[in-house]
């Protein structure tokens, strides 16, 4: 009888330990509330509409502002082709390497790297051409990847993971298809999932997940990392049209890395909305960069401090 109350006594203690919440759960919360808030007055303060998607990779918990709202991409849409490429070099429908020569039809405007290229004469690789799609953005290096992992292909892998509201449905600089209505879109929501799909393994292997995460930190000109510290690994794609600021990606805080996506459009200012993202992102780093050094009674180690 001793022995089965003891082995009673036991399992419910067991119980009581798993059933427990974490100490800093409660806190934790309130932190992601004050992320909220602060969201919400940067939502309140900016002339235009804003949607905000942020993910912690670690624990799956968000925080979301007008997540399901569709926005047009502009070059935001890029991680989609840069996605949809490395699918393909896994799949073994392309190589990374393949090389293509430059033609005077694929020049367009905004297009840094391309246009001072010899056509008919220089040949790149594929990666070479996503680098220049990523870190300068270049317009034309991004059209000649739609058509070489095609269109279909990479709407057909969004579908594969359900983000029906992300629609490849133009080239860059098709003024014509835009103007028909045919823009490039997403939500914020989709556009973390998709990264986050990424990040964990769902899209690609562990060695092309890691090389599509390098070639995505290569952009440095944007509004996730503006105010963040200059050593923090930010892989990112800002996009830009007339009235639209967006901005979406990972940030490798060590040991807290997250998602964040943030959009606006019918901006009074697009500088107002640059600034909107850039405030944001900030806001969520101090509380993830917080949360990556903090023991769970919200203790927060600093490198160098000593214990007392």
């Amino acid at each position: 009888m001793k022995r089965w109350l003891c082995c009673t006594l036991l399992l419910a203690t067991c119980f009581a330990q798993i059933a427990a919440p974490s100490p800093s759960a409660g806190k934790q919360k309130v932190l992601w509330q004050k992320l909220e808030a602060s969201i919400q007055q940067v939502d309140q303060h900016l002339d235009g509409v804003m949607g905000v998607a942020i993910e912690d990779l670690t624990t799956g918990d968000h925080s979301f502002l007008h997540e399901d709202e569709v926005f047009a991409q502009a070059s935001s849409i890029k991680i989609t082709v840069l996605a949809g490429l490395y699918l393909q070099a896994e799949q073994g429908k392309l190589k990374l390497t393949d090389l293509y020569t430059v033609q005077s039809s694929d020049l367009v405007p905004d297009s840094y790297i391309m246009n001072g290229l010899t056509p008919g004469v220089t040949r790149v690789t594929l990666r070479d051409l996503a680098t220049m799609m990523v870190a300068v953005s270049d317009n034309s290096a991004t059209n000649v990847l739609i058509d070489r992992v095609g269109m279909p292909n990479v709407n057909a892998m969004l579908d594969s993971l359900g983000l029906t509201h992300t629609r490849l449905r133009r080239k860059m600089m098709d003024l014509e298809a835009a103007k028909q209505g045919r823009e490039n879109i997403s939500t914020p929501r989709e556009m973390m999932t998709l990264l986050d799909a990424i990040y964990h393994g769902k899209v690609m292997n562990k060695d092309s997940t890691a090389d599509f995460f390098k070639v995505l930190s290569t952009n440095k000109d944007s509004w996730i990392p503006r105010d963040l510290p200059a050593d923090l690994k930010i892989a990112n794609k800002p996009g830009a049209l007339e009235a639209v600021r967006n901005d979406s990606g990972v940030v490798f805080v060590e040991g807290r890395p997250y998602v964040i996506s943030v959009m606006t459009a019918f901006l009074g200012n697009e500088r107002d909305g640059e600034e909107a993202i850039s405030k944001i992102s900030l806001e969520a780093w101090r509380m993830f960069d917080r949360l990556s050094r903090a023991t769970e009674y919200g203790r927060v180690v600093s490198p160098g401090n000593g214990t007392r």
